[in-house]
């Protein structure tokens, strides 16, 4: 039987108290999973999986195994720029995430699916590399490093078009994916995107040469995501 995940679009909302709604999700499965184990019982415990999609205000994140000196704009500059810093428990290094971005954050108990994080990681670039191909957008992967890549095979033009940190406690997801569509890019200029110097981002928008609809990419990445997991998406209304 397909396992049932619950689609809910928070819309633009703080990115701090995103994460803590996340963590919240996070820890009722967790809770679930250990009264479960203690109680020592023959059914598999009955976790719930989550995809949430939403967009955030301006703001730059920083991953646990990240470097300050990719923050190439200090407090006060930020600060005109109206653009909030918040490190976070999540893999990966400095990204952005701002307006006209569909982020992703998958909440799910992947005992039900594989238990392979890597596999995961991979599992979420398909889903993105299927649903850009859709707009005619060829993406790949950059071997060593996450995330979803245009050109990755040509150093001069490979750019980034989709950054990917998680976070997994006892095999239950948070975090995941922030995909370019209208995005600003011009963002990016006041950091190392996840590190990375040689290479840059790019966008849908910037790719298509006009604006994509937002609403029309996540119908489509929710459909990918449906066939990548074998799930059926259960879209709150």
């Amino acid at each position: 039987m397909k396992q049932q995940i619950n689609v809910d679009d928070l819309g633009l909302i703080d990115y701090q108290q995103a994460w803590d709604y996340q963590e919240n999700l996070l820890q009722q499965n967790v809770r679930i999973k250990l009264d479960a184990s203690r109680a020592a019982v023959a059914t598999p415990p009955a976790t719930i999986h989550h995809l949430l999609f939403c967009e955030h205000p301006p703001v730059y994140t920083l991953g646990k195994s990240g470097h300050m000196e990719n923050l190439l704009i200090n407090e006060q500059q930020m600060k005109e720029k109206a653009i909030s810093f918040v490190p976070t428990n999540r893999g990966g290094d400095i990204t952005f995430h701002g307006p006209g971005q569909v982020v992703g954050y998958p909440i799910l108990d992947l005992e039900y699916f594989f238990t392979d994080l890597g596999r995961y990681l991979r599992s979420l670039e398909e889903v993105i590399i299927l649903t850009l191909a859709d707009y005619g957008i060829a993406a790949g992967r950059s071997k060593g490093e996450t995330g979803v890549w245009l050109s990755p095979e040509d150093p001069a033009t490979a750019r980034k078009i989709c950054a990917m940190g998680v976070r997994c406690s006892r095999w239950v997801t948070m975090h995941g994916f922030a995909l370019n569509v209208n995005t600003d890019l011009s963002y990016f200029n006041h950091i190392i995107p996840c590190g990375i110097t040689d290479k840059k981002v790019a966008s849908m928008h910037e790719e298509l040469g006009g604006p994509v609809p937002v609403e029309e990419v996540k119908v489509r990445l929710q459909k990918h995501f449906g066939e990548v997991f074998g799930a059926e998406l259960m879209v709150k209304v």
